[in-house]
């Protein structure tokens, strides 16, 4: 599923237009970004967390000469899945679709009144963005695990050899 369609599911799942859902998603994927990057661990009950990892500068090799090659310091992100979500991968049963909730329910039935809904919503998604974007204050620092990884050796490299000329 790509971003486009995420959106389009978003849009049809719970009754929002495809602009709020396109701004939701938006952001979901601002808070996530802003929070893991300021070191704090992002949880999504149900869903996961997400976490800083930082890996350390270290040696390693080049695949096509075998030479030492010196790899920065760097960071990446980790997502630890939640029990929810384990249970429901793990399940043979189909995932639970979720209900639209409030005004959104109430639009599906009524063609006329989803254009009055959408406008009253909007305000509040764009207060709940401002609302957020307070600055984060920085949890302490984590200690990190040294793991010391053993080089694999350089794969040798075998030349093709050139047919005999046939007459």
């Amino acid at each position: 599923m790509n971003r486009t369609e995420l959106i389009d599911a978003i849009s049809t799942d719970t009754g929002l237009t495809r602009q709020q859902s396109e701004a939701a998603l938006d952001a979901l994927v601002y808070e996530v970004t802003s929070g893991v990057r300021s070191g704090t661990p992002v949880r999504i009950t149900g869903f996961g967390t997400f976490k800083l990892r930082e890996r350390q500068a270290r040696r390693g090799r080049n695949p096509q000469t075998g030479a030492a090659v010196r790899i920065k310091a760097s960071k990446g992100i980790g997502f630890t899945a939640g029990v929810k979500l384990k249970s429901d991968l793990n399940s043979r049963a189909a995932v639970a679709k979720p209900s639209p909730v409030g005004a959104a329910a109430a639009s599906r039935t009524a063609a006329p009144a989803k254009k009055t809904v959408a406008k009253k919503a909007a305000p509040a998604a764009k207060k709940t963005v401002a609302r957020k974007a307070a600055p984060v204050k920085k949890a302490a620092p984590v200690a990190k695990k040294t793991v010391a990884k053993k080089a694999a050796p350089a794969a040798k490299k075998t030349v093709a050899r050139k047919a005999p000329a046939r007459r």
